[in-house]
């Protein structure tokens, strides 16, 4: 379980280099786009090397998890951060956690456990102090964008643990990348002009945020929904602005004050006993139970055990009866 949680804090500790990244590397003006730019191209290419197609009966899911988690998700973030100033944007999107911990009681009768409850609000009030400033304004349509995204990412999460498809977490991933691009693309050709010529800081920006940023970093993200309690999960999801604030101190030579390397000891703490109050409880002869690789499902009338592996999905998509593999 410590392999699954140290490998499921990379994807939010790459995440905190995103500011830096686009800041510096990439064209102002172009949220959308960019983030078109970003989601699908990576799902494409985590389509053409999985080579699977998710079947009918999962379309309206994998559509549902694209938008929440990228298309719908991704649009509120950029409402937010242009509203907002960015502490009081990234204070809002801590919400999530407290709001996983009420979607996963509702949809996976997850317990509410105190501990995880107090982990999520203390962490709420490091990244208020790493990142909240004298100046930070409050504006009634960015605070419900920033609330709206950091509901639309919990309820992806959430809904991603419950919809586990019977396909490795890499297939999964290439399938909400992709619809999640699809979903973005009408609004950049509506909301916005079209991208100037890109130089090669530009692509080297964008190679990152897609392939390392996206592709690499939300499947071992979507791999640790499937393994760890999601309460678990979103609670790394807050090492991201504690790695801006370090990539921000070391790179650009920012201030880092008191109050904010506080808010930092905060934040890390808090994910940690996070950690601990979502562990899976032991049971029997003092024997934890074991996280299961990916939740058992049915298709139809089909029950699904979890297999690893590539090659599995063409055995388990075959006994499903969804053959759809390029």
């Amino acid at each position: 379980m410590t392999r699954d949680i140290l490998l499921t804090a990379i994807a939010p500790a790459i995440w905190g280099s995103t500011y830096l990244v686009t800041t510096q590397g990439l064209p102002d003006g172009y949220p959308v786009t960019l983030a078109v730019l970003r989601a699908l191209p990576a799902g494409l290419l985590l389509l053409a090397l999985t080579r699977c197609l998710p079947p009918k009966a999962w379309l309206g899911r994998a559509f549902a998890l694209g938008a929440l988690n990228f298309a719908i998700f991704w649009t509120l973030l950029f409402v937010a951060a242009y509203r907002l100033p960015g502490g009081v944007a990234a204070t809002l999107g801590s919400l999530q956690v407290l709001i996983v911990i009420g979607l996963a009681r509702g949809f996976l009768g997850t317990p509410v456990r105190a501990l995880a409850v107090l982990a999520a609000l203390f962490g709420v009030l490091g990244v208020a102090l790493l990142l909240l400033g004298p100046d930070a304004s409050l504006d009634p349509i960015g605070i419900a964008a920033g609330i709206g995204g950091a509901a639309s990412m919990a309820a992806g999460t959430v809904l991603s643990r419950k919809w586990q498809p019977p396909v490795s977490a890499l297939s999964f991933t290439a399938w909400q990348l992709t619809l999640g691009g699809v979903l973005l693309l009408p609004l950049a050709f509506v909301l916005e002009p079209p991208l100037p010529a890109l130089t090669g800081t530009n692509l080297a920006a964008l190679a990152w945020l897609g392939l390392v940023g996206a592709a690499l970093t939300y499947w071992l993200w979507f791999r640790g929904v499937a393994r760890l309690e999601p309460g678990a999960v979103s609670m790394l999801g807050m090492m991201s602005p504690v790695t801006a604030v370090a990539l921000g101190w070391i790179w650009l030579g920012e201030a880092l004050s008191p109050v904010q390397a506080l808010g930092a000891v905060i934040v890390l703490g808090s994910v940690w006993a996070g950690q601990r109050a979502n562990r899976p409880r032991r049971t029997g002869a003092g024997q934890p139970r074991k996280a299961l690789d990916r939740p058992p499902l049915t298709h139809g009338d089909v029950a699904m055990p979890p297999e690893k592996g590539w090659r599995s999905e063409r055995r388990i998509l075959r006994k499903a009866q969804r053959p759809y593999l390029l």
